[in-house]
């Protein structure tokens, strides 16, 4: 018989994307108002896997991945991504969001992202909300799935989160 035990406390990524690069300073000002202070911000990173988003938000689309000090609760989820939505409504414009913000959670053994789009190999988590098996952490790397968003397969990407992951890992073993 399995024994429940509490799950481990999880480090919280906020990916962004936005045409206009002068939003992330007061964008990423309100994440750390509300989730601490942010441990890492990445260079920003070229989006042009798809052009799913240029209708809505122009283009080009530039990408930025934080994480914050602070660990949460795996059970934070939904909440957070209730919260990254009242976000994007606040800079939206005309109708138009002039930035994404796709928050998600580290483990040592995978990546989880999550959504308000239901599909097969997502979990629902509450208010909405579903988990997405992003990427997995074996043998010193991460690893897509078959559903993995291709800007998440990329190696630049993944060098990224395989830092804060690194990271991450310092500070549970501190």
């Amino acid at each position: 018989m399995s024994r429940p035990k509490p799950p481990e406390s999880a480090k919280l990524i906020v990916g962004l994307f936005t045409p206009e690069k002068s939003l992330c300073r007061p964008v990423v000002a309100k994440l750390e108002k509300k989730f601490g202070p942010t441990d890492y911000i990445s260079r920003w990173l070229s989006f042009d896997y798809t052009d799913y988003y240029v209708a809505e938000m122009g283009q080009p689309l530039f990408r930025r991945i934080c994480s914050f000090q602070p660990l949460i609760a795996q059970e934070q989820l939904p909440q957070i991504k209730l919260f990254t939505n009242e976000l994007e409504l606040e800079w939206t414009h005309a109708g138009r969001r002039r930035i994404n913000l796709d928050p998600g959670y580290l483990l040592p053994s995978r990546f989880v992202m999550a959504t308000g789009k239901n599909f097969a190999h997502r979990i629902y988590l509450g208010q909405s909300i579903y988990a997405d098996l992003t990427l997995l952490y074996e043998k010193g790397r991460f690893h897509a799935l078959p559903w993995t968003y291709p800007d998440y397969a990329d190696p630049g990407l993944q060098s990224v989160l395989g830092q804060i992951r690194a990271n991450y890992m310092d500070a549970l073993a501190a």
